[in-house]
């Protein structure tokens, strides 16, 4: 291992995946110098010394030091040996099956471990390569050209907002590193190569979540929060100042603590190996993985392999109890989630119980050695460096290790409180006053929803160009094949048919007699793809009175609740807007957070009079201002309301003008109608018709409730 030294080798990538400017080499905030996050670095240590735990993902708010962890770690790596000139680092000790080999007696070098950055935008041809073009349409060669996998390979490959990733990009990264390799069929090419990556995921759950089903693949997960001790913040921002005023010297400072980390990683990436993971150990990782009730058997290898590197890092040869402790509060949180609005997060002290039930309480505990075989390193670092102890602590304890509510849990009383809204005029057209337009005090109520259930599917009609998702027909980057185009207007990858096709009857002109084909730039083709994007749903919310009538309210927060499971599944952004009392509110910006909309729901009271007219006027200004955002997201309102106006002068009146003007906006919208009782007077239908909108009543939301409408309309069909 070199003694010098090392400096952190980044590898940026522009959206479409290509490198601007290749290695350089980066002054880094030191990774020992980084104050609190303690679980955050344990965690990158983990995967470090054993990749095969699966890599990291961190959650956590803005500015809380997460990209500045990330690439401080790649400082503290080891150096690797690698071949020369082989394009994917190969390992000269371990038959890599490298498409560059064989590597027999070939020439050797060391170089420091490489972090690569992947942009949010990259393409899958920049991920796991695709054919080199260059040489395909010049030379006739079908040459592999690598990706961002390749050059990550035995490194760490580092995706900020991961949750912004297309869903087919993450599963692709998991999936290589998990197996150790990335194979790639396609273009006319087939390569195998080895991609052992430490993959590293950072997101900020403000701006959206993963599925369930890719958090799963995640080895560790982490909830990162700023400290509020306030002698510890002023602690980050010393040494931050200091940072910037002279990074060499701040960086000197901590030179004698990085190089113990770096040895200290090289020791326990070599040990790891040999940790022995006795039967009773398995049977207490298995025990706690049942306990939790994890779906499948990957918590239990994670924890175990979680706890094997923390054993090898704290210098024992055997796991113990607190190594199986310490992987389950890392491997466990993120796959306790049933649904998008379960908060992550661990009972640490069940967790406890399951590790006391030993079931062979007179056999003899194995408990490997309690001292670091390298000797008690932390004794003689400064005080103010980030020490790291035998039990494989990091720097400061964090004090906030609390969980998050459930955005799910109760919202408050459940009861509809009474309200002045009458509720025996229609029309409403009656219950304003030109001369009093203040209203009578009103109780206002919040009712809380009962358990989301599986909602019909609404779509945007046409074709869109918005971001990748899965609710509307779109041209996308990824998906069915449905032409070719010579513009290149972002992701579209080769269509080989197509250029073949366009440089064929040029052949003759061009001078071929036999041989290879003879192609010119203008016989590009490029593939036109269509697959699902995703939209911006807007849900407009009557919270008047009459909603809270019969526990209507109720049943409405259900309905959005699940149109809101909808919508995570389908990588939606979702605003909500009320309208109650004398105006409507924005009172959830658009936001991929559907935990956000979850517990603004929840909370969101009900009572007074109907301003509906209001209630849409502020919908058409939320869609304007998201348009000049993103033109290319196409939007989706969802209004829940009775269709009573009953606020302001000529309040029904006005509401049926903006319904009337509204087909022209070119808005695909949804009217749920909300309206109860036996005898209906259907103005939720006329303002439906008049929006140019689909109507469905509420009890309809449900996708289930659909296919019951269509077998009874089947069996009665037959039955006549």
């Amino acid at each position: 291992m070199s003694a010098r030294p090392n400096p952190a080798w980044v590898h940026r990538y522009d959206e479409r995946g290509n490198s601007s400017g290749g290695s350089i080499s980066l002054s880094q905030f030191p990774f020992a110098a980084i104050v609190g996050a303690d679980d955050m670095a344990l965690a990158l240590v983990l995967t470090t010394v054993s990749p095969e735990v699966g890599g990291v993902l961190v959650r956590g708010e803005k500015g809380t030091a997460k990209s500045t962890m990330v690439r401080a770690l790649a400082e503290v790596l080891p150096d690797v040996e690698v071949v020369e000139r082989c394009r994917f680092g190969c390992d000269p000790r371990r038959d890599e099956r490298c498409p560059d080999g064989p590597h027999d007696d070939a020439p050797t070098r060391m170089r420091p471990a490489r972090l690569v950055e992947l942009p949010v935008g990259a393409t899958e041809d920049r991920v796991v390569g695709s054919l080199d073009l260059g040489k395909a349409l010049a030379a006739g060669e079908t040459s592999f050209e690598p990706g961002l996998l390749a050059q990550a390979h035995r490194g760490l490959l580092y995706v900020d907002e991961v949750n912004l990733l297309h869903d087919h990009l993450v599963d692709l990264l998991l999936d290589a590193a998990a197996m150790g390799r990335n194979t790639v069929e396609r273009d006319g090419v087939s390569v195998s190569h080895a991609a052992r990556v430490t993959l590293v995921g950072t997101m900020n759950p403000e701006e959206g979540e993963l599925r369930p089903q890719l958090l799963d693949r995640f080895g560790l997960t982490v909830e990162v929060r700023a400290s509020r001790d306030p002698q510890h913040r002023a602690e980050v921002v010393r040494r931050r100042l200091a940072f910037d005023a002279d990074p060499i010297a701040f960086a000197d400072r901590f030179r004698p603590e990085q190089q113990k980390l770096r040895s200290r990683l090289h020791d326990a990436s070599a040990r790891v190996a040999s940790v022995r993971l006795g039967d009773r150990a398995l049977a207490t990782i298995a025990r706690v993985c049942a306990g939790f009730d994890v779906d499948g058997m990957r918590a239990d290898i994670v924890t175990a392999r979680a706890a094997r590197a923390h054993a090898a890092w704290c210098g024992r040869d055997e796991v113990t109890k607190d190594d199986i402790r310490v992987a389950a509060r890392l491997a466990l949180p993120h796959r306790r989630r049933r649904n998008p609005f379960d908060a992550p997060g661990l009972d640490e002290e069940l967790l406890d119980r399951l590790l006391d039930e030993d079931p062979d309480p007179d056999g003899p505990e194995p408990d490997g050695p309690q001292t670091d075989e390298s000797g008690d390193e932390s004794a003689d670092e400064s005080p103010e460096s980030r020490n790291t102890g035998d039990d494989g602590s990091f720097g400061q304890p964090t004090d906030d290790r609390s969980t998050t509510p459930s955005a799910s849990g109760p919202a408050g009383d459940s009861s509809d409180g009474p309200s002045d809204h009458p509720t025996d005029d229609p029309a409403g057209d009656n219950q304003s006053d030109n001369n009093a337009p203040t209203e009578r005090p009103s109780t206002v109520g919040v009712a809380a929803p009962n358990s989301a259930f599986r909602a019909r599917t609404f779509t945007v009609r046409g074709i869109g160009t918005g971001s990748a998702g899965r609710r509307s027909a779109a041209i996308t980057s990824a998906g069915r094949t449905i032409g070719s185009t010579r513009r290149a207007d972002g992701a579209q990858r080769l269509h080989l048919p197509a250029t073949i096709t366009a440089a064929a009857p040029r052949q003759h002109e061009r001078g071929r007699r036999d041989g290879r084909l003879r192609f010119a730039t203008d016989d590009v083709r490029l593939r036109i793809t269509q697959g699902k994007e995703s939209n911006l749903v807007l849900f407009t919310v009557d919270a008047s009175g009459s909603m809270g009538a019969r526990q209507r309210m109720s049943e409405v927060k259900t309905a959005v609740m699940s149109l809101l499971v909808d919508a995570y599944q389908r990588r939606d952004r979702v605003g909500v807007i009320s309208f109650a009392g004398a105006g409507a509110n924005l009172v959830l910006p658009p936001t991929g957070s559907v935990e956000a909309a979850a517990r603004c729901l929840s909370d969101l009271p009900h009572g007074g009079r109907t301003p509906l007219a209001e209630g849409l006027l502020r919908t058409l200004a939320t869609v304007q201002v998201e348009r000049l955002r993103d033109p290319h997201r196409r939007p989706l309102v969802v209004v829940l309301t009775d269709g009573r106006a009953t606020a302001g002068p000529d309040a029904l009146v006005r509401a049926r003008e903006i319904a009337t003007a509204w087909p022209t906006l070119g808005l695909q919208t949804v009217v749920v109608d909300c309206e109860s009782g036996r005898f209906r007077m259907g103005l939720a239908v006329d303002l439906a018709a008049r929006m140019g909108a689909e109507h469905v009543p509420l009890e309809q939301v449900a996708a289930t409730e659909i296919v019951d409408v269509v077998r009874r309309s089947t069996g009665a069909g037959k039955a006549a």
